[in-house]
């Protein structure tokens, strides 16, 4: 019987230790610093668990070499996700955008059910333990613990990713697979909010807006997401904000993000909106230009972005002057300073280098017997549902162990 250790207890090491287990001819140790499992799935998708999306592609996949994902994300499909959940007694329910919830609109339900399965599948769990170091011995590995050291016939690195850190986000894996010679990329927080110069957002923390978000470098598109974006004391939030933070976080000084509050209309759209209502509404106070097509505090700030007087009567507006508001409607600009660090970021974009391991497999090209899975490669992906996709897929290929 082998020994197969599986060091870390997140979405990719649950599900790698469940199919190891599949094959009764492997004795699975699943390996979890925290006091428990699964802490970082109960924080995902605001602690409701966006644990798939249905339209899961590999456009929606980064990385050096993004196409290292796509044989085990086709090996697994969001379907086969939505399937296992389901064999586990798992309701879910499909919103917007393809994104996939348990029915219960809670994060612990999913975590419970895989809990039960573990127990079921009669997975050893070994909470509390941090792996110090890894080394080969002989044809396997010797895992070191603060308790003592583990004989591994196969070894599965699920360590995750330096993000999220309160809740158990480290960079051990990094480490770990260091010292058996695998090397890694820079690391970048991702699926985190914008930092911006702060004098627009923050008289508007809370407002939320559909819109297009542009990350620019002059006149060049850096990065461009449309959605939901949400407005902060410091900058920017939301899947809109996310999805382009992971550039945000590269691009370094000098790029600044545009926002186009009117993503489904031209500029000669607003324009005429806004000539139709001058003509209309003659003494309607400028700052209320906008009352009806934006929430009120967005679209007195735009009139302000526009240098327009919030109490003008809008009939005396120029032609010049409404071009410029519908301008500034479709092209507000923001500073950018940075991003949220790895403790505010979902994900982390970066990782353990993919050239290393098969990626039929997820075995390594060097070392026979050692795999890895989830976020600790680099591999991340777009903000709703993607990146427990892969944690789930990943997971799934490295417990087969190559078979």
């Amino acid at each position: 019987m082998d020994n197969v250790v599986i060091i870390g207890g997140g979405a990719s090491g649950i599900m790698a230790a469940l199919t190891a287990a599949e094959d009764k001819n492997n004795n699975v140790i699943l390996l979890e610093r925290q006091q428990r499992i699964g802490r970082k799935l109960l924080a995902t998708g605001n602690g409701r668990c966006n644990l798939t999306n249905t339209g899961a592609c590999a456009a929606n996949y980064h990385g050096e070499n993004p196409d290292f994902a796509v044989d085990t994300l086709e090996a697994f499909s969001p379907q086969d996700t939505l399937d296992f959940f389901h064999e586990l007694g798992l309701m879910t329910v499909e919103e917007y955008g393809g994104r996939v919830y348990p029915l219960s609109n809670s994060a612990n339900s999913v975590v419970d059910v895989l809990r039960f399965a573990l127990e079921q599948s009669g997975v050893e769990l070994r909470c509390s333990t941090v792996v110090r170091e890894l080394r080969r011995k002989g044809e396997g590995y010797a895992v070191i613990t603060d308790n003592g050291e583990i004989k591994a016939d196969k070894l599965i690195v699920a360590c995750g990713g330096a993000a999220g850190a309160k809740l158990g986000g480290v960079s051990d894996g990094y480490e770990l697979l260091k010292a058996l010679g695998h090397k890694r990329t820079g690391l970048y927080p991702s699926l985190v909010q914008l930092m911006t110069e702060p004098e627009y957002p923050r008289a508007l923390k809370g407002v939320r807006a559909d819109c297009r978000l542009r990350l620019m470098a002059g006149d060049d598109i850096l990065a461009e997401s449309a959605g939901e974006l949400q407005f902060t004391e410091t900058g920017l939030s939301g899947p809109a904000a996310f999805d382009i933070s992971r550039e945000c976080a590269m691009a370094g000084k000098g790029p600044f993000v545009s926002v186009d509050f009117f993503k489904d209309y031209t500029e000669d759209n607003i324009l005429s909106l806004l000539k139709a209502r001058a003509a209309k509404l003659p003494e309607l106070p400028a700052g209320d230009m906008l009352t009806g097509m934006l929430h009120n505090r967005l679209g007195r700030m735009i009139v302000k972005y526009a240098a327009l007087e919030q109490n003008r009567p809008c009939g005396s507006l120029s032609e010049a002057e409404l071009e410029k508001l519908s301008h500034c409607c479709k092209d507000f600009r923001l500073k950018l300073l940075g991003t949220g660090g790895f403790d505010a970021a979902q994900v982390t974009a970066g990782g353990v280098k993919t050239g290393g391991f098969n990626p039929e497999t997820l075995e390594s090209w060097f070392m026979p017997g050692l795999f890895v899975c989830g976020e600790v490669l680099d591999v991340d992906a777009d903000c709703g549902g993607f990146n427990l996709q892969w944690a789930w897929a990943s997971g799934r290929r490295a417990g087969r162990l190559g078979k």
